[in-house]
């Protein structure tokens, strides 16, 4: 496919003056713990490991988000376990990510900090499954899949971040239940799944597969994991595989407390510089953004953002643009960033089509800025909202125009005032 370049467009649009800018530092306080590995091993004592049989193997599951320190919190609780007499095996949970390839999962763990190395353990990355039971959820027959590299293991333990999910709310969201029951059942379960959680609803999916799940699986619990607004980790659970929906509810609450936002609700554009899996399982953290543009499910009341132009991808992502629908524009660097196997294979298995929907592509982004602007309609330097961010989880430091400043709240301080400019088409602030 061909995208139009500069001399298609730039005699559609003529150039607009643009606002001033500030960049600013947005410093909430938040706990942080100071030694996450000690606190893992610290609260693994709290498990039902003496059940195991010495020599037992536990298959230890971990996802494919960009949590903090998940590299060392997965070694040490590979060492935590081999100190107490059990082998452990590294599988990863997370559905159809990497392509719902063995090789693809590996790669992903491995941009975690995640190998056989660092972690002490083997890797088991087959995406073979058993079927483990049919739960009806609501009128919907839905079939219950279960790793199989899971499934070989004496006991499961779980390793997941608790946080408000990028497609639904509820009880429980993000977290442990929901690795157990999409995660771990690769592509086939991760299918089934999002085909009766969209029908259905998310939470009573995940509900009523866990209790099959509890049943046919050696379950010890997991290890939930909530961060702080500057992606640090503020606190580490180990929670019982009998406690699982009744203590994630509070973590939740929590993490959505202390999670990283925007400190302004009402923006005409919003900038982002990368989208990512790493980031979010949107791409882009769609709390953060408003939008889920998922059916059934009614996009976030706050914040209010009229357009939102995502220049890139993250190298860590390999290519996944699942997310890049979410945007109204992009450009055409983003687009060569693309793996559509990888992105498809991500959006068939999840139902959710709208994030990898192609908005208009622009070859760079002065010419973005253009019909951004123009799209806005009424454009005024003066007024105009913009806010420019790194990507919806880094947000310590971003720019906003000038007439933002008088609606930033306590807490936000400004580093400098800025302009912009283009080189060869590329923003750049002076």
């Amino acid at each position: 496919m061909e995208f139009p370049d500069r001399d298609d467009l730039d005699d559609l649009i003529e150039p607009q003056p643009l606002p001033s800018f500030a960049r600013v530092s947005y410093e909430p306080s938040a706990e942080t713990l100071s030694d996450p590995s000690a606190a893992t091993r610290s609260e693994l004592q709290g498990l039902a490991l003496a059940d195991l049989e010495p020599g037992s193997t536990v298959a230890v599951g971990v996802g494919s988000r960009g949590i903090h320190a998940i590299d060392e919190i997965t070694a040490a609780t590979v060492s935590f376990l081999e100190d107490r007499g059990f082998e452990s095996v590294i599988v990863p949970a997370m559905g159809s990510h990497g392509g719902a390839t063995p090789d693809g999962q590996r790669e992903v763990l491995e941009t975690l900090g995640i190998t056989e190395r660092t972690a002490g353990a083997p890797i088991d990355a087959r995406m073979a499954v058993e079927r483990v039971g049919t739960v009806d959820v609501g009128a919907t027959a839905t079939p219950v899949f279960f790793a199989t590299a899971a499934l070989e293991a004496d006991a499961v333990l779980v390793i997941n971040r608790i946080k408000p999910h990028t497609n639904f709310t509820g009880r429980i969201e993000s977290g442990l239940c929901k690795m157990l029951t999409v995660g771990l059942g690769k592509q086939r379960g991760a299918q089934a799944f999002h085909a009766t959680a969209l029908e259905e609803g998310y939470v009573p999916t995940i509900e009523s597969l866990l209790g099959t799940i509890r049943e046919s699986v050696p379950l010890l619990g997991g290890l939930a994991v909530v961060e702080n607004f500057h992606e640090r980790i503020g606190h580490v659970e180990a929670i019982p595989a009998d406690s699982l929906e009744e203590r994630e509810p509070a973590l939740l609450e929590r993490a959505r407390a202390e999670m990283a936002t925007l400190p302004v609700d009402d923006i005409d554009l919003l900038v982002v510089d990368e989208l990512g899996k790493e980031i979010s399982g949107a791409g882009m953290d769609t709390n953060v953004i408003g939008r889920y543009r998922v059916r059934n499910a009614p996009d976030p009341e706050r914040p209010s953002i009229e357009l939102i132009y995502a220049r890139g991808l993250t190298a860590e992502t390999h290519g996944n643009g699942n997310g890049i629908g979410l945007a109204d524009l992009t450009r055409r660097e983003a687009v060569e960033q693309l793996d559509l196997r990888k992105t498809y294979a991500n959006a068939l298995t999840s139902g959710s089509l709208a994030k990898v929907r192609l908005p208009p592509v622009v070859p760079d982004d002065e010419l973005a800025f253009r019909v951004a602007l123009n799209a806005l309609g009424g454009y005024d330097p003066d007024t105009v909202r913009i806010v420019w961010i790194e990507n919806t989880t880094d947000l310590a430091e971003f720019r906003v125009s000038e007439p933002v400043l008088e609606t930033l709240p306590a807490g936000v301080s400004v580093l400098e005032h800025e302009r912009l400019a283009f080189e060869d088409g590329t923003a750049a602030f002076e």
